[in-house]
């Protein structure tokens, strides 16, 4: 499908949504704070969930497949927020289309599939950036700031919990291997690349987890170990309602991300000197997708092809984690 209703301007860059889920409706409901940025299409393997998507958003152009909107030309860039299992064939569909891709976390399945991810988009010299939007808000950038001046000094206990009761069907989408399921995967990422930001890499890992029925997880417990003697404690689930909260403690002070901490509505609570202080950083309105949509938007404009936040180097990094972790536990998903 193509129109020749609107011809791209220098200063605006056209953004295109594959798939329209729960994650793609908050995604797009920010865009529209974002200056020079447009939505002008998406796409399902659906054309009625397109148009109804569309429908929604005011949305233009709607499309009944995902190669549809890859191919369209008033497109610059893909939001892709298929199932965990699409986002690689997803991301390589666009990119070989000349399309630029923000991708929805996980990046990809395993760190082979983030490998040639990042290589094709060399080859095609385009944008493409792992959607860690949480990396991006101003609470985030505010411990990240903190941290790395020094403030707390030495870091030595990284803990940091993400669980919810998710819904028992059978059919779920987290409890499906087969579409990348599980709580490591979906909201135990948060907990890896947090403790990543802010230690590195580990030196050693140790996991133990509660299977799911269908041969995932359910619950799981990582600890990252450090020569310099520093810790991280990670868990995740998907049967249990937790405390989603960030705690670093340093030598000097202790920080912690209040639950959601993942969320802009997060706050820091610094205890330094037997005081505690409240820090509560500048917020925009909106669910916080829009930080992120903003850096890719600029990025775009730019002319550059990766994030200084989310470098391609820091997404092959976390797929090694994570399949450190996965090989660890035992988890496999059938698309390996």
């Amino acid at each position: 499908m193509k129109s020749n209703f609107h011809q791209k301007r220098m200063n605006k860059i056209r953004w295109g949504i594959l798939g329209t889920g729960t994650i793609a409706h908050k995604f797009a409901s920010d865009l529209k704070r974002v200056e020079n940025a447009e939505l002008v299409a998406a796409g399902s393997r659906s054309l009625q969930s397109a148009e109804v998507f569309c429908g929604e958003f005011n949305i233009p152009l709607s499309f009944g497949s995902y190669e549809a909107l890859a191919a369209c030309d008033e497109i610059d860039i893909v939001y892709i927020a298929t199932p965990n299992n699409l986002h690689h064939p997803n991301t390589l569909l666009c990119l070989n289309h000349g399309k630029a891709v923000l991708c929805e976390k996980p990046f990809a399945l395993n760190a082979g599939q983030a490998s040639e991810m990042i290589g094709l988009a060399h080859r095609k010299n385009v944008f493409l950036m792992d959607a860690l939007w949480t990396k991006f808000l101003p609470h985030y950038q505010k411990m990240i700031e903190m941290v790395s001046s020094g403030e707390l000094g030495e870091i030595k206990m990284v803990r940091a919990n993400f669980g919810f009761q998710a819904n028992p069907e059978p059919d779920s989408r987290l409890l499906n291997p087969e579409l990348g399921g599980g709580s490591l995967m979906d909201i135990g990422i948060y907990n890896v690349f947090t403790a990543l930001d802010i230690l590195g890499k580990p030196d050693e890992i140790s996991v133990s987890i509660n299977p799911a029925g269908q041969g995932i997880d359910e619950q799981c417990a990582v600890v990252f170990k450090y020569h310099n003697g520093a810790m991280a404690s990670l868990f995740s689930s998907i049967s249990a309602n937790l405390e989603t909260e960030v705690e670093i403690c340093g030598t000097l002070g202790r920080l912690k991300l209040t639950a959601p901490f993942y969320d802009p509505t997060s706050v820091l609570e610094y205890d330094a000197d037997e005081k505690k202080t409240v820090i509560q950083t500048e917020k925009e309105e909106g669910l916080g997708y829009q930080y992120e949509a903003h850096h890719a938007t600029g990025c775009l404009l730019k002319g550059s092809t990766e994030s200084t936040v989310v470098p391609h180097d820091y997404s092959i990094l976390l797929m090694q984690t994570l399949d450190r972790i996965r090989n660890l536990a035992g988890i496999v998903f059938p698309d390996e």
